[in-house]
């Protein structure tokens, strides 16, 4: 038998998914639990072969527990579990790569395939999530643009920028005019929005 460990903050969707995997005659689910903060204890108490981790709720908590399990528990697969990430989310998923990661909008059947694959020792990206990540085009900007951007992005304005980065002001123009031209942008705005929809902030 498959021993699961269900984390979801939602107690619906979590009852849910539990009756979807008791269904099948390989899969047992030993433990749920919420975003609670005592999933690695319960991990550690249940000795699962899969923790299956909605990483939507708080995803900092989930994605950190996620790392963990592979400290303490190497033995134990993990299978993430996103609700429609954005590209920077995604990225910042796929960069702890996990041995599994299925979206929520995906079939029913998909999770039960996740958990057979990544428990046969596969990595398993849901196909849809794997064509996101392949399409997304390529960070244009240098990390000093970047730099520059996020602080635009937090309201920073152009002589404040120059003071933190130890810049001058021609300077941080010149790079918000070459970030501008880089993505395509109508202005700074524009290009805050479009770097942080495709994930490069």
């Amino acid at each position: 038998m498959i021993r699961v460990l269900l984390v979801e903050e939602n107690g619906l969707l979590r009852g849910g998914l539990a009756a979807l995997l008791t269904r099948e005659d390989d899969i047992e689910v030993v433990a749920e639990t919420g975003g609670d903060g005592l999933v690695l204890a319960r991990a550690l108490s249940y000795r699962p072969d899969v923790v299956v981790i909605d990483v939507d709720g708080h995803q900092d908590e989930a994605l950190a527990t996620a790392s963990k399990m592979g400290q303490y528990l190497p033995e134990c697969r993990t299978l993430l579990v996103a609700g429609a990430p954005t590209l920077e989310r995604l990225r910042t998923v796929l960069a702890l790569r996990p041995p599994g990661l299925i979206g929520k909008d995906g079939p029913p059947d998909r999770l039960v395939e996740g958990i057979r694959k990544v428990v046969g020792g596969q990595r398993y990206i849901a196909p849809e999530l794997a064509v996101l990540a392949l399409d997304a085009v390529q960070n244009p900007l240098t990390p000093r643009e970047r730099q520059v951007l996020r602080l635009a992005a937090e309201g920073a304005p152009t002589r404040e920028i120059a003071d933190r980065l130890a810049l001058s002001v021609g300077t941080v123009r010149n790079h918000l005019s070459a970030i501008t031209r880089k993505v395509a942008a109508r202005n700074r705005i524009d290009a805050i929005r479009i770097a942080r929809g495709s994930g490069w902030l």
